[in-house]
């Protein structure tokens, strides 16, 4: 992250980190005192006592100040709980002293040192300090300075203030619309990471992208006129950086924004200088978009074959399975759907669009008007598996149960047909499904 710069305030950001005190112990000069007063605070922090607690954490914090980290882990809690029962100044002042003074005695610890110590005096600056712009320009240039320390080990609450915090500047015109560009594609590759490391912190950065996400396109900043603009000159800057080309691509991808020229020119250009995966996905989308199916699915196939993660072929199948849907080749539409359900059998957007291709195909199906009415148990039937399996689809999918459950056959239709509500039904032909027999009123 080192193209994007700190903003310029006459605030200076302590970069002495581990800086020990060597000419006396740790104790500080009556190493008794400090020992009684660390027990006396400890005991009553532990107990939540925080305004008892201040007195003798205060003789620790200013006498033995290399004494232990756990003098500013618990000082935070104290002295915020102070900031919060008085609202006095002097209390916000005290707590950033407990961050530059734990970065000077403190910065070198490779967990928790200045980068981690920086993250938690912006947030802290941001939830308690005034809402001025000065004071959140310094806010952001110490959760700046974390993420740019702390790089993918950052904390998702930092990344998150971050963006949001530039997006407010920006607005204020503190900061350039091109550099609140960069940070977020930064800021965005990094949530990556750590999501495609998966477990409770690749979770938390899922929820952490979907934030940068909102607050960037709420900012003004990313509309395809603007980004056509800043973009371009990014391109003509860069046209053989193959990071910052990808960047400019996966950015107009997520904004939808693929059918500008200067997508076309970066789609193209990824591809000549590496035919990778992603490159071709590039170049699918962009086809895609131009309506040039043949090409658009020829992309889309080279991507899969060149894929090198499940998660990757995941995406291009549900992709190459849409295109399939929106061209009426609907056993081909299935087929790459169950694609995905091999990857993730709780994709319910999968078995949305295996349903999807049931309804839309069911003209197709059969000359009788009450078969073509059989295949809607079939396609509601995978309606009501996407929302079992996947919470996040359960809305769309109830509308779709709704909208087409209208179109099952009446019990007149049935008795002509021998079928009984309950029995099991053998849909034939591409859709191949075993269903169960339900009636529309009639």
């Amino acid at each position: 992250m080192k193209r994007i710069a700190v903003l310029a305030f006459g605030i200076c950001i302590l970069t002495v980190g581990g800086l020990k005190a060597q000419s006396e112990s740790k104790f500080g000069k009556d190493s008794i005192q400090t020992l009684y007063n660390a027990s006396i605070y400890t005991e009553l922090w532990r107990q939540k006592n925080f305004k008892e607690a201040l007195p003798a954490w205060r003789y620790v914090f200013l006498n033995a100040p290399a004494f232990q980290q756990n003098t500013y882990v618990r000082g935070e809690d104290i002295i915020e709980y102070m900031y919060k029962s008085t609202q006095k100044k002097e209390y916000l002042d005290t707590l950033m002293m407990i961050y530059d003074q734990r970065i000077k005695y403190f910065g070198d610890d490779p967990k928790a040192g200045e980068g981690y110590i920086l993250g938690r005096k912006g947030l802290a600056l941001l939830r308690y300090g005034d809402q001025g712009v000065e004071n959140r320009k310094q806010a952001y240039n110490y959760l700046l300075k974390s993420v740019e320390m702390k790089g993918n080990a950052s904390l998702p609450d930092v990344v998150d203030r971050l963006m949001c915090t530039a997006c407010e500047l920006a607005k204020e015109e503190q900061l350039s619309a091109d550099e609140v560009l960069h940070l977020y594609d930064d800021l965005s590759r990094l949530a990556k990471e750590n999501i495609l490391g998966g477990g409770k912190i690749g979770e938390n950065f899922e929820k952490c992208q979907k934030n940068l996400d909102a607050f960037f396109f709420a900012s003004g900043l990313a509309n395809c006129e603007t980004l056509a603009g800043l973009l371009t000159a990014r391109y003509e800057a860069n046209k053989t950086n193959l990071d910052e080309l990808k960047g400019i691509s996966s950015l107009l991808r997520r904004r939808e924004c693929t059918d500008l020229p200067i997508y076309t020119t970066v789609a193209e250009t990824i591809y000549q200088l590496e035919p990778s995966s992603d490159a071709a996905y590039g170049l699918a989308v962009m086809f895609l978009g131009k309506r040039d199916i043949e090409k658009a699915e020829r992309y889309f196939k080279e991507a899969i074959d060149k894929a090198e993660n499940v998660e990757e072929k995941e995406n291009i199948y549900m992709m190459l399975s849409q295109l399939y849907l929106t061209t009426k080749n609907f056993p081909q539409a299935k087929k790459y759907a169950q694609e995905v359900l091999k990857i993730n059998p709780n994709s319910g957007k999968a078995y949305i669009l295996i349903g999807k291709a049931y309804v839309f195909g069911s003209k197709g199906y059969s000359q009788d008007d009450f078969e073509q009415h059989t295949v809607f148990w079939a396609a509601v039937d995978k309606f009501i598996k996407a929302k079992q399996v996947d919470p996040e689809v359960l809305t769309e999918a109830d509308e779709l149960i709704k909208t087409y459950s209208v179109y099952f056959p009446t019990s007149g239709e049935a008795f002509f047909n021998s079928i009984k509500s309950g029995d099991t039904v053998k849909i034939g032909g591409w859709i191949n499904e075993n269903t169960v027999a339900r009636f529309n009123k009639e």
